[in-house]
């Protein structure tokens, strides 16, 4: 069943969306939030979190790309789980991509930053990059891919991916920078 039959049986609060969106999508939620968390039950709870938000929001969500907007919602719930677990454990698996991430991202304390145009900046930055770079960099902070895992899956060394990271982030930082992002 294609996304736009899945999004009108959830308009029509028709059950069937749910088992069909897990029937195409349940693999690809539970790889996202795998590579996020660590236990077994704890993705399963995530995965099942985020069906039961999404029979929420749509209606009155419309998403355009369902795929994407279920990933996101996923990865969501899992990174809000991982920061529950670390609370009380100091779960480091998923910290080094967000470690490595965040020097560029500005701080909380500028309140004139907006999420939406920050993401809407980081969007522009990725297009702007060739296939490959935008590939090796979603991989690694929206799918929390390890480098081996990355270098696998292009066919590359892992020193290449690293290299590769290193001057996205770079690049990124001063994109923002030319864009009003104070990092001072």
């Amino acid at each position: 069943m294609d996304d736009a039959s899945i999004i009108e049986l959830f308009r029509e609060r028709n059950e069937q969306a749910i088992a069909e969106m897990k029937r195409k999508y349940d693999k690809l939620c539970c790889y996202v939030a795998g590579n996020i968390l660590s236990q077994r039950e704890d993705i399963d709870e995530c995965v099942n979190s985020a069906y039961y938000e999404i029979w929420n929001n749509i209606p009155p969500d419309d998403p355009n790309d369902f795929r994407s907007y279920l990933c996101r919602i996923v990865r969501n719930i899992a990174i809000n789980r991982l920061k529950y677990n670390s609370a009380e454990k100091r779960n480091s698996q998923f910290t080094v991509p967000i470690d490595e991430i965040a020097e560029i991202i500005p701080s909380d304390d500028d309140k004139s930053v907006s999420d939406d145009a920050l993401a809407d900046a980081f969007s522009r930055f990725l297009r702007s990059q060739d296939e490959r770079h935008r590939n090796v960099f979603i991989r690694r902070y929206w799918f929390g891919d390890s480098l081996s895992q990355i270098a696998e899956l292009y066919g590359m060394k892992e020193k290449t991916v690293a290299t590769y990271l290193f001057r996205t982030r770079k690049k990124l930082k001063a994109f923002l920078q030319k864009e009003g992002y104070d990092y001072e």
